[in-house]
């Protein structure tokens, strides 16, 4: 089973690929066109949604023609020579980047060198042959992005989004860890860091796959409300990683805490990283009641502050007032990430008894 496990595709677009490949080669054989253009056409033209396939096809048409018109043009005035590929590919290149056709260059310069070597007369019959096969190529692949194995890419942010909060618990403990210790930051620490922004940033690529999914095929009313559910936990997710953030480049002070104030804090991180990782983001009445101290600490350690001359002053935010702060940030934002919560889940059950109504 683990086996299999590593060869599953989301939104099966290996499956719709093969599909794109075979309609697109079928229906050349009907016409009796050569395939091999429309093919390579439909395997560059298959993306992550259907509309990002209907936006890019009208930008893959007109420069494949281009490409196939250097092509008609340069071939028969040079011949199959190395400089005939340089050229077309050359000018097919800045031809496209010129009039903002970036997103078809490689399908243009893929149609024009693959025509060098197949002009031998018929120039035009040639050139408009070509473009066809390249059009059908293109409108395949769109069609079989729209309508076969739609991507359905909710249940992996949900995972993802599940996942990453669990990580940003541990990174949380972690950094924590060694700003009380007085440690420097570890390599294994901002490696996490790095990764989780990564992971971050790729849940929210897949959002904007999903909303624009859902823009060409109906959805109910249960699965916009998931989505927006999901996109504020991914939000409120990036902003309590940007705390983190400031803890991991806050430069570490050694014996900045007390043996009391470190087993405080402590206390704190490893009750929001208990949070984190619950799937319903609960808070128990003692996490509140740590939070109340927490507060307390940084309200004394800010009053300490002002007690002393402005000329001794250093630093106006020491080490600890920067730790509690963020801590306490946090903290407002998983109270928002449980409410946000409970919410969606009055909101499920109001939802089901209409439906059952």
């Amino acid at each position: 089973m683990n086996f299999l496990k590593k060869f599953r595709f989301a939104g099966g677009r290996i499956a719709k690929t093969g599909i794109a490949v075979f309609l697109t080669a079928f229906v050349c054989e009907l016409l009796n066109w050569p395939a091999m253009f429309a093919v390579i056409t439909a395997i560059v033209t298959i993306e992550p949604t259907a509309a990002d396939s209907i936006k890019k096809a009208f930008i893959r048409f007109p420069a494949s023609a281009i490409g196939a018109l250097f092509a008609v043009i340069i071939s028969p005035l040079l011949g199959d020579h190395a400089i005939t590929y340089a050229l077309v590919a050359i000018l097919t290149i800045i031809t496209c980047h010129k009039l903002r056709l970036d997103a078809g260059i490689l399908v243009a310069t893929l149609t024009g060198i693959a025509m060098i070597p197949t002009i031998h007369d018929h120039y035009i019959a040639t050139f408009f042959i070509r473009l066809g096969t390249t059009s059908l190529g293109l409108i395949v692949s769109t069609l079989v992005n729209l309508w076969i194995l739609p991507p359905n890419y909710s249940p992996m942010i949900s995972r993802n989004i599940h996942d990453l909060y669990v990580k940003t618990g541990n990174l949380l403990e972690k950094r924590a860890n060694e700003i009380l210790q007085g440690h420097s930051l570890h390599r294994d620490t901002k490696l996490i860091f790095n990764d989780t922004t990564s992971e971050i940033d790729k849940t929210n690529t897949l959002c904007e796959y999903q909303k624009e999914e859902m823009k060409l095929h109906r959805s109910s009313r249960k699965e916009l409300r998931h989505y927006h559910y999901h996109f504020k936990k991914l939000n409120l997710l990036r902003q309590i990683h940007f705390h983190i953030g400031n803890l991991i480049y806050l430069p570490v002070q050694k014996e900045s805490f007390s043996r009391q104030e470190q087993d405080k804090i402590l206390q704190s991180v490893q009750s929001l990283k208990n949070i984190m990782h619950h799937p319903s983001y609960d808070m128990q009445e003692g996490h509140f009641i740590l939070m109340k101290e927490l507060l307390q600490e940084f309200w004394e350690d800010h009053d300490e502050l002002h007690t002393k001359p402005i000329e001794s002053i250093r630093q106006h935010f020491s080490c600890e007032t920067i730790l509690l702060y963020e801590l306490l940030s946090i903290h407002d934002l998983l109270e928002e990430l449980n409410e946000l919560h409970v919410l969606e889940k009055q909101h499920e059950n109001v939802l089901e008894k209409t439906l059952q109504m």
